[in-house]
């Protein structure tokens, strides 16, 4: 019947194989009206069968599919096999596919049918399995039962035993108590001492009121001493009798069943890193028994709270990012595994280190003074390297003794107006000379028409030589702020402050290397991004927009580092 026909519906008399639909003739002339790309649709009489009779190729959607990949095992077109993914594959005719597929399996359902007798029998051992895993469950069952009514049965008996000293030692505060208040109760007028004394006084005789007399004087004298330093017998206050449970609530926190075949995971610090979110990866040592799923937990370090609360993550991969954390901040991290009910132990923790400040995120600039004769970068603008090629050997072949050859600067193509910024990246080991640092908006001119910016010892702001006169012009003549690095060193600057000691001054090359903006306090930091330590600090003038600077002399490269996205640590394990 018509699909698209008013109540009662008509006759069908056409199907249309590209709308998957059947129409009267009515119906099919208003949904293919001529003239439009509807009209070219392929129609067919009356059915209900819209499987294609022609498979299209999915990559390329006008090309029908001829071919059989042998090495996809997937039906592909001529496109795909002339310059596709499938252009160095096997690939077989469609025909010679159909007839072997065809046949082997027509083995394969003729040698399930020959093992019929065989099949039976794995479900009779099927079911045995499933009545012994009954029982075996209902054994553990019991078995825990008792554990943990072992358990119950220990804290029962403290429970008691704390119960009955609190009793114990209210009793006696009781009785205390209540002595004491019986004697200052003797003390009111006609009740107890003050009574017996004014009965005393009543007496005539003086040899009997002075035998009387001389030891009531001394309880009386008792009496108001104590009126004048009251003190209870006993403490109202129970806090001796506080239970503390917290380690034992702990250890109760972490009670599962613990299995010897399922190995302790390892965080592995050297693919696991923090940056704009932290990304933490774990491994198995023995890859055995492994887990079916993860549990990472974490938690802020902070030095007033004694005991953490530990945050949970359920992973089912071997990596998790982790994004929301605290700047300038120490994380711990462990991870345990769990396989059904049962779990490994935790792993060692591992404390990363968040940035200083957010993550500030750019390229390299390809045009603003931008040397594409010394320098190249890759497509994505996120590495450049030095190219030492023929024009700067024709410009050394001019010099004279004396000069030499000038740094190839280059910025980052977005600025900072205000604020606090962060960004890292990794110098290679083999670079020779490299300056890193930042540039304001209103000297990058002189950044790039500097006349001093040749790489002579005179002309260094930290050259390694004692020229006398580095300080002086560090002070007065440079107009960014940039430190040196190279040969696997990192060179504090030459300033008021720093070691007059030239050797004091250089430290090791960090594998990566993180710089820190504060544009409202007017400072920038140098850091090693590995372990977010402060290298060194300066005051740098924030008046203008502030990008960050490169320079590159001889054979160097500069890679920004990468920011983890959420996929990453899926994508990390995959490969």
């Amino acid at each position: 019947m018509c699909d698209f026909c008013k109540p009662p519906p008509q006759e069908s008399t056409k199907s249309c194989m590209d709308c998957s639909a059947s129409y009267c003739n009515e119906c099919f002339k208003i949904h293919h009206p001529w003239g439009t790309a509807k009209a070219q649709h392929e129609y067919v009489g009356p059915t209900t069968n819209f499987r294609p009779k022609i498979l299209m190729c999915p990559e390329h959607e006008m090309e029908r599919v001829n071919m059989y990949c042998e090495i996809c095992r997937r039906p592909v077109c001529h496109l795909c096999k002339l310059g596709g993914c499938h252009a160095n594959h096997r690939v077989t005719t469609m025909s010679t596919a159909y007839k072997t597929l065809k046949e082997k399996l027509s083995k394969d359902i003729e040698y399930l049918i020959s093992k019929e007798n065989q099949v039976k029998a794995h479900i009779t051992q099927l079911d045995l399995l499933l009545k012994e895993t009954e029982c075996n469950s209902e054994r553990a069952k019991e078995e825990a039962s008792q554990s943990f009514g072992k358990l119950s049965h220990v804290l029962e008996e403290k429970k008691s035993a704390a119960l009955r000293a609190i009793e114990n030692s209210k009793n006696l505060r009781l009785e205390k108590l209540q002595m004491q208040a019986e004697e200052y109760q003797g003390l009111l007028e006609n009740n107890g001492l003050v009574g017996y004394a004014q009965e005393v006084l009543k007496e005539t005789d003086p040899s009997c009121f002075v035998q009387t007399a001389k030891q009531l004087h001394v309880r009386i004298q008792k009496a108001t001493e104590s009126l004048k330093s009251f003190r209870p017998a006993a403490e109202t206050t129970f806090e001796d009798f506080v239970v503390d449970i917290a380690k034992q609530e702990e250890i109760l926190g972490d009670l599962s069943f613990h299995s010897n075949g399922l190995e302790i995971p390892e965080i592995n610090e050297e693919q696991s890193r923090m940056y704009n979110k932290a990304l933490i990866s774990w491994e198995r040592p023995g890859k055995t028994d492994s887990a079916d799923i993860y549990v990472l937990e974490y938690h802020k370090l902070n030095r007033e709270e004694e005991s953490a609360t530990w945050q949970e993550i359920k992973v089912c991969s071997k990596s998790k990012v982790i994004s929301d954390l605290d700047d300038d901040s120490s994380y711990a991290f462990r991870v345990r595994g769990y396989k059904g009910s049962i779990c490994s132990p935790w792993s060692r923790e591992v404390i990363l280190h968040t940035p200083p400040a957010p993550v500030f995120s750019f390229l390299f600039d390809d045009k603003c003074g931008y040397n594409s004769e010394h320098l190249l970068l890759n497509p994505r603008r996120t590495s450049v390297e030095s190219r030492a090629g023929f024009p700067l050997l024709l410009g050394s072949e001019r010099m004279q003794v004396g000069c030499y050859t000038t740094l190839d600067y280059i910025i980052g193509d977005t600025g900072i107006a205000k604020g606090k910024h962060f960004w890292a990246f990794h110098v290679e080991a083999y670079s020779y000379l490299v300056k890193v640092g930042v540039v304001s908006s209103n000297k990058i001119q002189k950044l790039f028409h500097n006349t001093h910016d040749v790489t002579s010892p005179r002309y260094e702001q930290d050259s390694g030589h004692d020229s006398g006169s580095e300080d002086a012009f560090f002070d007065s003549s440079q107009p960014f702020t940039l430190v040196t690095l190279g040969m696997k060193k990192f060179f504090i600057p030459m300033t008021a402050a720093a070691p007059k000691d030239p050797a004091s001054r250089i430290l090791p090359l960090p594998s990566c290397l993180g710089i820190c903006l504060d544009c409202d306090k007017g400072k920038v930091g140098f850091y090693d991004a590995g372990r977010m330590k402060c290298l060194y600090e300066c005051e740098v003038d924030c008046s203008g927009i502030m990008y960050p600077a490169f320079a590159l002399m001889g054979g160097a490269a500069i890679h920004l580092e990468e920011a983890v996205t959420a996929k990453y640590g899926e994508y990390h394990g995959d490969i």
